[in-house]
């Protein structure tokens, strides 16, 4: 894809313009990154009988388990009742979907190991892990340069 940029003081906020002759992966993707809020907003959780606020830097994995979210900091366990594409929205760029049930903090990446049948085994600084699935694996691969 080409790129220009054009800077000059008569622009107030940044804009962006993508001419294509067609609709493609890359597109949606540079649409959804240009779009994204800078700013991860807060998320709120359950943690016992308290509702805390946690930062997403404070969250290293948000996974579906038995139904529930469950959202993995340093060493507690909360509980939300949004579901898991919500909370990826609202975490930020350096969250990634890495199977159907799980997303991770690409910050507290600690090891990867190979899988079975084609999947990765990904290891966090705080000792979760969980498997990149097949569908998942490309953009996984394409964010390690891989």
């Amino acid at each position: 894809m080409k790129v220009s940029i054009d800077i000059s003081p008569e622009h107030k906020e940044p804009f962006a313009v993508i001419h294509a002759d067609r609709m493609t992966d890359e597109i949606t993707r540079a649409s959804e990154l240009l779009s994204a809020s800078e700013k991860p907003s807060p998320i709120t959780a359950q943690f016992g009988e308290k509702t805390v606020v946690l930062h997403p830097s404070e969250i290293y994995m948000i996974r579906v388990e038995e139904g529930e979210t469950v959202i993995y900091g340093e060493t507690e366990k909360y509980f939300s009742r949004k579901r898991l594409y919500e909370m990826l929205e609202q975490s930020g760029r350096k969250f990634m979907q890495i199977s159907k049930t799980t997303v991770v903090n690409l910050s507290y990446l600690d090891s990867i190991e190979p899988g079975f049948g084609c999947t990765l085994l990904l290891k966090l600084k705080n000792g979760s892990k969980d498997y990149v699935s097949r569908k998942y694996l490309p953009e996984f691969k394409r964010y390690l340069r891989l």
